[in-house]
């Protein structure tokens, strides 16, 4: 998929907007301005933005972030070199993934399949993820009352260019939620609160612990 985005990006003419409100760009940032409506929205060098209330049927950029508002909508959000916001209440209807990059899910974010990114922060702040976390190089940190559904899963670096010797951390806190298998493909910290409910763990120990935070 990351090859095909690329590929896809690379091929966009310099600036277009279709019939059907879709938006390619190569150069320049992407906004959708409150409660209005848009198709697929594309950019190789910007940001892409949705205001509170917008809705896309999806978003990817190669060299940007990607914000989505309060109460907005999306179909699926796809991102190489940047960072994906989710605000409070912003809902993706598909996968979310990035390569190098932070995802942030605000309270009350609810994304229907797969989070996933290489390298960057993973954070939840009672947020819903209903097709299960993924990474390989990056911090997870699952906050209070968030629910994940189809399990976590850490990936055994491949190739040279990672930086083998940092341990990702793992916490989730305090009346979180984390369902399925929890699979631990390389050396991690996993903490886990004691008012947490968690599936099997394959290749870790979860230590527990009290209050807010570790």
């Amino acid at each position: 998929m990351r090859h095909l985005l690329i590929a896809l990006a690379l091929a966009l003419p310099l600036a277009a907007v279709a019939s059907d409100n879709d938006v390619d760009k190569i150069n320049g940032d992407i906004r959708i301005d409150a409660g209005q409506s848009a198709g697929e929205l594309s950019t190789v060098n910007g940001d892409i933005s949705l205001a509170a209330g917008a809705s896309a049927r999806k978003a990817d950029t190669v060299n940007g972030g990607i914000t989505l508002g309060e109460r907005s909508t999306i179909g699926t959000v796809n991102t190489v070199n940047g960072g994906i916001e989710l605000e409070a209440g912003a809902k993706v209807n598909g996968e979310i993934e990035a390569v190098n990059g932070h995802i942030e899910l605000a309270r009350g974010a609810d994304v229907s399949g797969h989070v996933s990114n290489v390298n960057g922060r993973i954070e939840l702040d009672a947020a819903h993820v209903g097709g299960g976390l993924e990474t390989v190089a990056g911090d997870i940190d699952i906050g209070a009352g968030s629910h994940v559904e189809g399990g976590l899963l850490v990936e055994k670096p491949n190739g040279g260019w990672f930086n083998h010797s940092r341990t990702p951390h793992i916490v989730i806190g305090p009346h979180a939620v984390v369902q399925g298998t929890l699979d631990f493909r390389r050396e991690v910290v996993l903490q886990v609160s004691d008012s947490a409910q968690i599936g099997p763990v394959k290749g870790a120990t979860p230590v527990k612990f009290s209050g807010d935070r570790p």
